[in-house]
């Protein structure tokens, strides 16, 4: 036994992500971490405790062995290490690139509490981009087929994972994709600078080599509806998202050079505005850029205004840094690049020039009173603190409701007051009997990883709905358990066997009736 497999360094301190200089990133769209190499990996790996009991893992919502992976990294059989993270999370180089691990399995690490967690979202990483680098990838094993059909409606994070794992099952699946790649968020949303879309790519690519079959360009809702689906599949998934960006409601939004985040970072994403002019995209660049918002996605928003030339890019949040959403990593990448964080502070106006664009914003200072329903002090605003700031360019980061299309075409699904799906906690199943939902049309704008969780939980509903339905499946299911039933236990009457198979039934009529 090796001394690095015999006592965990938990002495070594946490290894940091080598990444570009801030200035120089702040002018590319290049990744800016580079990420770990073989030995600092290992190194790195090397801290694990391996606890008995691995809070870690109930902190991640699609519980990856999290001491299972990094083992293997530690004793450097990286194959294993991906295959063993891929037997729970098939997009690892994405969750290790995007996901908050620092309020998930991080947080929980139990060597956390005395040093530094382990780096558990970097080690995800660098074993995806290992296995990406060296050519070796396996696809996972695939079921017979079961001859049922899925559609999953959106190619976003909760709809690829639902994908995933229903083929992984057996059953025949394709998607209905309304943009012209997949991806949803991951792509329309996140800069290439924090996930690169090669990088998704090649993790859709293993989806399609598990044949699964992905439709482009395919408005569910417009080109065929949730009951017509219904009519050709077995069963319906709804991953369509959070899309619906959300104003402030105050004079001047509808001013020319004012964007919602969702396009402002579309352009620059999807559309490549971000290499124009090699792709004809129009963006505004140049001059006074404010990013209104203190998430993920505003920290995205007033990023990309540097990088696409921004004189001055401000972030406009009308709490203090201590408030922010956003996570702890991309506040700090901001402030590193240059970003202007203008805290306790709220827009009241925008004011345009005589063409109707945008040229001034009007602030007004704020003060924290108490916690609001959110955990977070509530601004107050300090009453005659206004004053004006030059601006050419504006972008409202304050958040998305859930896209309304499905709900409107298929009025049988119920909603709730925001438009998000209300389905049944346990099997994400609608009101609408065959289709599912999940991710951020259920919960709201939230994390890949949490959208990704329901996508795993709605497969294995998916699959239990699917094989009930089929008296076929069941029969042969029951065959099979009796059999192995009888040979264990020779001496039981086939009395006892009918007696217990009646309880069963009534349980399971009962639970039908709460659900």
């Amino acid at each position: 036994m090796s001394d690095l497999q015999a006592k965990p360094k938990i002495k070594v301190p946490r290894q940091p992500m080598p990444e570009q200089d801030p200035k120089e990133r702040s002018h590319n769209f290049n990744e800016v971490p580079f990420g770990y190499s073989d030995e600092t990996a290992v190194l790195e790996a090397s801290r694990c405790i391996q606890c008995r009991n691995p809070l870690c893992v109930q902190g991640c919502p699609v519980r990856i062995d999290i001491p299972g992976f990094i083992k293997l990294i530690a004793d450097r059989d990286f194959r294993g290490a991906i295959q063993k993270m891929k037997e729970t999370n098939m997009l690892p180089a994405i969750c290790g690139r995007v996901c908050p691990q620092e309020t998930q399995c991080e947080e929980q690490c139990v060597l956390g509490k005395k040093f530094e967690p382990v780096a558990i979202g970097r080690l995800e990483r660098f074993i995806a981009d290992w296995e990406r680098k060296s050519g070796q990838v396996d696809l996972p094993a695939v079921a017979s087929p079961t001859h049922k059909k899925v559609a999953v409606v959106g190619a976003g994070p909760a709809g690829l994972t639902v994908a995933i794992d229903c083929a992984r099952f057996g059953h025949h699946v394709e998607i209905f994709e309304a943009l012209h790649k997949p991806g949803g968020v991951l792509v329309y949303g996140i800069p290439e600078f924090r996930l690169p879309k090669s990088i998704v790519e090649a993790e859709v690519d293993i989806v399609e080599k598990m044949g699964v079959r992905i439709h482009y360009n395919y408005v569910i809702g417009k080109l065929e509806t949730i009951d017509e689906l219904l009519g050709r599949f077995d069963a319906v998934f709804v991953g369509t998202g959070a899309g619906l960006p959300w104003f402030m409601g105050i004079p001047g939004e509808d001013l020319i050079g004012v964007y919602s985040a969702n396009e402002y970072l579309t352009r620059s994403n999807l559309m490549k505005g971000y290499e124009f002019p090699r792709f004809d995209t129009p963006t505004m660049s140049g001059g006074n850029v404010a990013t209104v918002g203190g998430g993920n996605v505003a920290m995205d928003s007033a990023r990309t205004a540097l990088r696409l030339g921004a004189d001055n890019s401000y972030l406009v949040y009308r709490r203090s840094e201590t408030e922010m959403p956003a996570r702890i990593e991309e506040i700090h990448h901001a402030q590193e690049e240059g970003v202007d964080f203008r805290l306790l502070t709220n827009p009241v106006r925008f004011i345009g020039d005589e063409k109707g664009r945008v040229k001034q914003m009007e602030l007004l200072k704020m003060e924290l009173g108490e916690p609001d329903d959110s955990g977070r002090r509530r601004p107050v605003p300090i009453e005659g603190s206004n004053y004006l700031v030059d601006v050419d360019t504006v972008v409202i980061a304050i958040g998305n409701g859930p896209n309304p299309l499905i709900p409107q075409t298929t009025p049988d699904i119920e909603t709730k007051k925001w438009g998000n799906i209300i389905v049944n906690e346990r099997t994400l199943m609608t009101s609408r009997e065959g289709v599912f939902a999940g991710g951020d049309i259920v919960l709201g704008a939230a994390t890949v990883i949490l959208a990704m969780g329901q996508g795993r939980q709605a497969a294995r509903a998916i699959d239990d709905y699917l094989r009930r339905s089929d008296p076929t499946q069941l029969a042969s299911e029951l065959d099979s358990t009796l059999a192995s039933y009888m040979s264990r236990y020779p001496d039981t009457t086939w009395e006892q066997v009918i007696q217990a198979l009646k309880l069963v039934s009534d349980s399971v009529d009962e639970e039908a009736k709460q659900h």
